[in-house]
């Protein structure tokens, strides 16, 4: 418990890690979001808002690990995700936007 409290003691709240915890509160979010949806509908459902949340998150997180804190884990762990994210939105949005319209999907 002291290391805890020493730790909190040498704590400074940079703009760098605004950016990394706001990234970490949406990336996280997005899970409780899910969860809300699936108990909703009774069968596992991917809303849009879980793939808004990813892509934010993500870029977010990378922007931080990138500029904020120069490290190449979080760099690595958290480049590939926001290509997945934005590939998924995308895909998403498309397929809502032919549900509007009635066009097929290819």
């Amino acid at each position: 418990m002291s290391h805890v409290l020493q730790a909190l003691q040498h704590f400074q709240l940079t703009p760098w890690k605004i950016v990394g915890f706001a990234g970490t509160l949406m990336f996280t979010s997005r899970w409780f979001v899910q969860l809300y949806y699936t108990r909703k509908y009774k069968r596992v459902v991917m809303p849009l808002a879980f793939w808004v949340l990813s892509v934010c998150g993500s870029m977010l997180l990378l922007a931080y690990f990138i500029a904020g804190k120069n490290d190449s884990v979080g760099i690595l762990s958290n480049f590939f995700p926001v290509f997945v994210s934005v590939y998924n939105l995308i895909v998403h949005l498309r397929h809502r936007k032919n549900a509007i319209t009635g066009d097929a999907t290819v």
